[in-house]
């Protein structure tokens, strides 16, 4: 006799058989009463037992499936521990005995298994990567397809490989094999799963279960690969940088020639060595690093911050060996605009309109604000599409950020960290002031801000304004930076300004097709901008 949801009455849920009625009598409609009466009762049992089962199983398969995302999600910085724990997670979902896992290689169209069997693999000691084309098998066809296959009977199935049976000794017996997608519905692995415990074969709801799980395992792999091409892009980074700092190494011994000495006295490199009217190219360029020194030293900077002498001196010689050799953003630049910055501290009242942190920034700024300069201007990088460029192009001021970077670079470098004995919230400060600052050397930067910079004139100076201290700051880089219209004559002519015109232009003729003509006569006393010419390329 039929048993009827009671839900649904026209739903049939079970079926009830009495056979063999006692005494050999036979069953009578008084008995199929007595039945449809007790059945009435097994029916609402039958369905509140059911929906409990169903309830349970719903539970535990969600919480089955929030421990596949714990365990998955804390791996993923090691990809061959993540794979191991995805074929572990997966054989305890589907109770089966064995599991393996196959990513899909694109390029060499190949199947690439690491970990081959999660029964007998060693995370410790890996065993060697297994490849085999990409529509060979079973696990070849369901990358192939995407397709999800349940063999119920291994070895009838024409797909199957028996000889890996026979060499392990291994019998199987049902497989299921399913695809794991990304987000975008890419195969990117196939998991195969062997032997069903607790069954003759895998049913409908392993399939649907192995489907949920493959999407979190695609999440872990491909944040997974991620994490690695970060990692290794970061190492990278951390190579170049060590191998920049390797070629701009600083001796021990000249650390030691530099600091081991007193710090000069202004009045020793010069009488107005502290006056703009010095001419800082007059000095010797082995000896500039000597007079770094000292300007930080009459500045009290040294003393203030407590900068040990043997650090800023490793600092000031690796400073000096960041500058490339372009024909005018070189060292002697950097040290004739530092040397501007100090000579304006000395003649306007010690920069008492700024702060104490503020002073030291600029200082710093000015020292290293061309580091690693290639003489070309922004506009050139981005259209010869450099690689500079390409870091940096989007957020504007391409070599500023360079300069700032490299600074950065030199700071992290051991034994150069002139911010030691800062504190770390002057420290985070301190480092944003010297990016602003150096970003403030882009003239177009500059020209952004004119207007603010009149309307603070307008009002007047205020410096317990933020604003105002930082407009300051900006015009004290952008006139450090282009001092040398200041000397006379005789110093600036070598400068050469028009020289890293000519050079952007040589570049440009095959890149930008666009050339200029530099008719400079340096014995002339004619100002620059009569003597320069531009005309298109043609």
């Amino acid at each position: 006799m039929p048993v009827y949801s009671k839900t649904d009455p026209c739903r049939v849920m079970a079926v009830s058989v009495v056979y063999d009625k006692r005494n050999n009598r036979r069953f009578t409609s008084r008995d199929e009463g007595r039945m449809k009466f007790v059945l009435c009762f097994c029916s609402s049992v039958l369905h509140n037992t059911l929906s409990y089962q169903r309830e349970r199983y719903l539970k535990s398969q969600t919480m089955s499936l929030l421990n596949v995302v714990e365990v998955l999600f804390t791996h993923m910085d090691n990809m061959d521990l993540l794979l191991q724990k995805i074929m572990e997670q997966a054989q305890e979902l589907a109770n089966a005995e064995r599991c393996s896992l196959f990513l899909v290689d694109y390029d060499a169209q190949e199947l690439v298994a690491k970990i081959f069997d999660s029964a007998v693999s060693d995370i410790d000691q890996p065993s060697a990567e297994i490849r085999f084309p990409l529509t060979q098998g079973i696990a070849g066809y369901v990358a192939s397809t995407g397709d999800v296959l349940n063999i119920r009977d291994a070895y009838s199935h024409p797909l199957f490989y028996r000889d890996v049976d026979l060499s392990t000794g291994f019998r199987t017996r049902n497989i299921l094999c399913f695809p794991i997608k990304n987000e975008d519905g890419q195969i990117i692995g196939v998991a195969e799963l062997c032997n069903k415990i607790d069954g003759d074969y895998f049913t409908h709801e392993d399939e649907n279960l192995a489907m949920q799980f493959s999407a979190y395992c695609a999440i872990s792999i491909h944040q997974s690969m991620l994490y690695k091409d970060v990692t290794e892009s970061q190492q990278r980074s951390r190579l170049a940088n060590e191998l920049m700092l390797y070629h701009m190494q600083v001796e021990d011994t000249e650390v030691k020639s530099l600091s081991k000495n007193p710090i000069m006295k202004p009045y020793e490199i010069g009488a107005t060595f502290h006056q703009c009217s010095f001419l800082p190219r007059s000095i010797i360029e082995d000896e500039t690093p000597a007079a770094c020194m000292t300007m930080f030293q009459d500045m009290n900077l040294v003393k203030k911050w407590k900068i040990p002498v043997d650090v800023l001196s490793r600092f000031v010689l690796l400073v000096q060996k960041g500058y490339r050799n372009p024909l005018y953003h070189n060292w002697m630049h950097a040290f004739s605009v530092v040397h501007f910055c100090y000579t304006l501290y000395k003649t306007c009242s010690n920069f008492g309109f700024l702060q104490e942190l503020e002073i030291l920034s600029l200082m710093v700024s000015t020292l290293c604000h061309d580091l690693d300069h290639r003489g070309t201007n922004n506009s050139f990088q981005i259209s010869a599409k450099s690689a500079i460029a390409a870091l940096y192009s989007s957020e504007g001021s391409v070599m500023e950020r360079h300069h700032f970077a490299q600074t950065l670079c030199i700071l992290n470098a051991e034994g150069c960290n002139i911010f030691q004995n800062i504190s770390h919230s002057q420290y985070g400060e301190l480092l944003d002031l010297i990016r602003d600052n150096i970003l403030a050397t882009d003239l177009s930067h500059h020209l952004r801000i004119v207007s603010h910079l009149e309307s603070m004139a307008e009002v007047g100076y205020d410096h317990s304004n933020s604003d105002h201290r930082h407009l300051m700051r900006c015009l004290l880089m952008t006139t450090s930076d282009l001092c040398a219209c200041t000397k006379t004559w005789h110093a600036a002519k070598s400068v050469a300004v028009s020289s890293v015109i000519f050079c952007c232009s040589c570049k440009s003729h095959t890149l930008l097709h666009y050339r200029i003509f530099c008719m400079l006569n340096f014995s002339a006393k004619a100002t620059w901008s009569e003597h320069l010419v531009f005309s298109p390329w043609r």
